[in-house]
């Protein structure tokens, strides 16, 4: 932690990818059945509530932001990135609902940072379900101070790939705002057999390379340069069908006819984080797509968090690529937005 690098200017360890549900949503009377709520227990215990069953149980540590640091400090982390929980990004509402649910979560992150300055920065969420209202919205989450949004990999079953998002996606690139990709109601699941939480395990990776292969295919990478996207939890399965991707390209089938570049080469102006448990995955993903972009992650507060990620990193890549990955790169890939000094300070458990 804020530890000299050799050459450099004070170092502080990032962790990109942590998630934070409110301790209060707003008022889901007359809405849609699946609107979520929080139900409070004891002991600082909650329960994500979704269509009046338990999404996920959840305690404090996704909105107080002391308990937050106190962790941080065991695992060696200085400034926490953080993120809506997926499941609250919800595109399946109307646009109109999906935008107040959207404003109550990137108020109560840009409350978050301004409560603890310089410990957290912001990636808030805007309503992708209707592209040409989140194009809007993101001036607004940049004057808040947010560094970008969180989307799915899918907008309710629309890819990512697809021209009606391009005006969220040109909007985003000429805010310099940062585009966090992560698994939502993934595809397949049908086709697994056991408990409901091997989504999260077997399937999330296979999603996130879904997605990322309908933005190659869709040309969103080649016709936005300058966006700057995170593939969650390593990009998933993406690099180790990137060579399959590169041979089908090479030997004139239908890729090469949608993308002008060898698809590793596109795939390289992704974003990636660390989140994937095993050295030996890390290293892969840094030598195949580069450490350029490679930042840490956690996946904080929920039980498939990588643990001690700032280790994890250091361990597989040595301390010159593991400087990269846990501080540097976070700065060029958030960039230069700060929170506004006006926003008042609260509490945590005030409602929103």
């Amino acid at each position: 932690m804020l530890a000299q690098a050799k050459g450099h200017a004070v170092s502080q360890v990032t962790d990109v990818h942590t998630h934070i549900v409110p301790p209060v949503l707003p008022n889901g009377k007359g809405r849609d059945a699946r609107w979520p709520s929080i139900q409070h227990g004891e002991n600082g215990d909650a329960a994500v509530m979704i269509a009046g069953e338990v999404f996920r149980r959840i305690d404090s540590s996704c909105w107080d932001a002391e308990r937050r640091l106190e962790d941080m400090r065991a695992d060696g982390v200085d400034i926490q990135v953080i993120s809506p929980m997926p499941e609250l990004l919800s595109t399946w509402f109307s646009p109109a609902d999906g935008d107040e649910l959207a404003r109550a979560m990137n108020e109560f992150i840009a409350r978050m940072m301004a409560d603890t300055p310089g410990r957290f920065r912001g990636i808030g969420m805007v309503p992708v379900q209707d592209p040409e209202l989140a194009a809007r919205r993101l001036a607004d989450v940049k004057a808040m101070g947010l560094s970008g949004v969180e989307i799915g990999t899918h907008i309710d079953g629309v890819p990512l790939g697809d021209r009606r998002l391009d005006a969220f996606f040109a909007a985003a690139e000429e805010n310099d705002l940062c585009i966090m990709v992560h698994p939502l109601h993934p595809a397949g699941m049908e086709r697994l057999v056991g408990p409901a939480d091997l989504g999260a395990t077997a399937a999330f990776p296979l999603e996130t390379a879904l997605a990322a292969v309908s933005l190659l295919t869709g040309g969103v990478m080649e016709r936005f340069p300058g966006l700057k996207i995170l593939l969650s939890h390593g990009g998933g399965a993406l690099t180790s069908i990137l060579p399959r991707l590169d041979h089908a390209w090479s030997i004139g089938m239908s890729l090469s006819r949608l993308m002008s570049e060898k698809p590793s080469e596109v795939a390289r102006r992704f974003w990636f984080d660390s989140i994937v448990y095993d050295p030996r995955a890390l290293t892969y993903i840094a030598d195949m797509v580069g450490d350029e972009h490679l930042v840490l992650g956690s996946d904080y507060p929920f039980s498939i968090q990588q643990p001690q990620a700032a280790a994890f990193v250091g361990g597989a890549l040595g301390e010159l690529r593991s400087a990269k990955v846990m501080w540097r790169n976070a700065e060029n890939f958030l960039g230069s937005v700060s929170a506004p000094a006006g926003l008042a300070k609260t509490v945590a458990g005030s409602s929103i």
